[in-house]
């Protein structure tokens, strides 16, 4: 605006003061362009004219005049901003450039706008991911710009000038571990520079499996104590982690088998002893059990329905269970000539020989079919894939815990006077209902009668069975009364007294004597049944002369 010159305010309308006479009149509508101004809601209102019409904005003046100081905006846009240096509309309207090279110029311009385009949004979305945080992530490997042509990245970098990165070649060299002097003077223990190179070590040297974020957007120091325990922490990690690689490969694992028992599985399959290998149906802390279709053998018939039960070979369960093997003459000498992983491979052959035997005098357990190292193949005690129920989740009538405990109380006598066996683990989780009849299964830590700690374990079993039919509403007797009825003995008194006197008896140097000479036993057992059966013979035949004697 000149100095001098006066500026003409524009003309104020004028109000009419005149009415109608009746205020429900009907008013004839303004012209489109003229402005109603009014004191009076029930006043006429004057017309007054707008300077600029409708008819004036919708020109094709203006409209060109708009459109022109748009393209105007535009090539200072493009003229600022970093890029190519090469206009869009020059190439369209550039007839001495070959067509080409137009095409590929405009090509390259076009994909350069929209990589600026890209490379903000992931501006945006890497500030909205880091937030306030310490440690940002940063989402430079996906920009599509150089940094060269990025002037975002120009800016930023004066701003990371006063960020230090340790790199060891930039490490100072310190001489007898101190550089500098007077108040400048700096020990190789400098905490500044012990942190820098901690950090720096955590994000180059550590295993990939770490995560250590992005620490090179900020001046990152760790002390010593962080950094060691960092370090052992990692060492600990990867210990475990060897662990669990180890245990995974070279062990049976829950629900689930390592790669030599599935090829075992696989030999029984093609041999023709196993049609097929179903899913489990038991899985216990020593072992799991599949169920399986039989096949056929040539020296035996297979059942229809098998049991296939994978003891694991994981030596966390057998560690305490050498009270059940070491004082057993069958095999403590086998235990002590094999390694500690081969002692699951006879614990599988052990309960095959204490099945074998409790067959042979008809207790009610499961068939051996054959033995493969820690897997063990016998009959399926249940019906089209279902295993018979334990004792324990049986619903039964009275008369039928009766009959139950009966049973039981027979077998525990049958195992103990014909088998020699003690079941060493027996209990309503050890037996299964099953047409009418209880089957004692889990015989793999059973001993023999002539074990130090057999009397031990009997009373154990007797306490555990009258527990579980007293909770059911059973007219039991006692442990106590048990254990003397399946003996033989006549023990009196109660616990502790009654312990007492079975670790006495078990002390007994008759009662042991035998196992004086433990590789003898098998001899000597022999040999006193077969004197014991001429003696009887001998007996018979005194009768039956003197009955002739008689009868003449």
């Amino acid at each position: 605006m000149e100095s001098g010159t006066v500026v003409e305010s524009p003309p104020q309308p004028q109000r009419s003061a005149s009415s109608t006479s009746n205020p429900w009149s009907i008013k004839t509508p303004p012209d489109p362009g003229d402005i109603q101004v009014s004191s009076s809601p029930w006043s006429n209102i004057s017309n007054v004219k707008v300077t600029c019409s409708l008819e004036d904005v919708m020109s094709e003046e203006l409209a060109m005049e708009l459109q022109n100081d748009d393209e105007l905006k535009d090539q200072q846009r493009k003229a600022n901003a970093p890029g190519l240096g090469v206009d869009v509309s020059t190439l369209l309207t550039d007839d001495t450039m070959p067509t080409d090279e137009s095409d590929l110029l405009l090509a390259q311009m076009l994909q350069h706008e929209f990589d600026l385009e890209h490379d903000a949004m992931l501006d945006k979305e890497e500030s909205k991911f880091n937030g306030r945080s310490k440690v940002s992530v940063s989402f430079s490997n996906y920009r599509s710009v150089h940094p060269s042509l990025n002037s975002h990245d120009e800016e930023s970098s004066s701003e990371e000038e006063d960020i230090h990165i340790y790199s060891e070649k930039n490490e100072p060299k310190f001489k007898k571990g101190i550089i500098g002097k007077g108040k400048n003077i700096t020990t190789k223990h400098d905490p500044t520079l012990c942190g820098r190179k901690n950090a720096s070590k955590v994000m180059d040297k550590f295993p990939l499996e770490v995560d250590t974020g992005d620490g090179s957007q900020f001046d990152m120091k760790l002390p010593n104590a962080v950094y060691n325990k960092l370090k052992l922490q990692i060492v600990s990690d990867n210990k475990r982690r060897q662990r669990l690689t180890e245990k995974k490969e070279h062990s049976t694992a829950e629900h689930a088998v390592d790669p030599k028992t599935r090829l075992m599985m696989y030999k029984l399959v093609n041999a023709g002893i196993l049609d097929q290998v179903n899913g489990v149906i038991s899985s216990g802390k020593e072992s799991v059990v599949f169920h399986a279709v039989g096949g056929h053998m040539e020296e035996r018939e297979v059942p229809c329905e098998c049991a296939i039960k994978v003891f694991k070979t994981t030596l966390n369960e057998f560690k305490n269970r050498e009270q059940y093997y070491r004082g057993d003459f069958r095999f403590a000498d086998e235990f002590k000539k094999q390694n500690p992983r081969k002692v699951i491979k006879i614990w599988a052959e052990k309960e095959m020989m204490n099945l074998r035997r409790m067959r042979r005098y008809g207790i009610h357990c499961p068939e051996v079919v054959i033995c493969k190292k820690h897997m063990l193949v016998m009959s399926f005690i249940g019906q089209d894939q279902r295993p018979a129920p334990k004792l324990k989740d049986v619903q039964l009538s009275d008369e039928q815990l009766q009959h139950a405990y009966a049973q039981c109380i027979e077998a525990m006598k049958t195992l103990h006077k014909s088998c020699g066996l003690v079941h060493a683990d027996l209990s309503e989780y050890n037996i299964l209902w099953h047409n009418s009849h209880i089957w004692f299964i889990d015989v793999s830590q059973s001993v023999d009668f002539t074990h130090p700690k057999a009397f031990e374990f009997l009373l154990r079993d007797c306490t555990n069975i009258v527990q579980f039919f007293e909770k059911k509403g059973v007219d039991v007797m006692t442990q106590y009364e048990l254990f003397n009825e399946i003996t033989g003995l006549e023990l009196k008194g109660e616990e502790p007294d009654f312990l007492a006197q079975i670790q006495q008896y078990e002390a007994n140097e008759v009662h042991l004597a035998h196992e004086d000479n433990r590789k003898d036993y098998a001899f000597d057992y022999f040999f006193k049944r077969a004197k014991k059966e001429r003696e009887e013979q001998k007996k018979s035949l005194k009768k039956e002369d003197v009955n002739i004697d008689d009868t003449d």
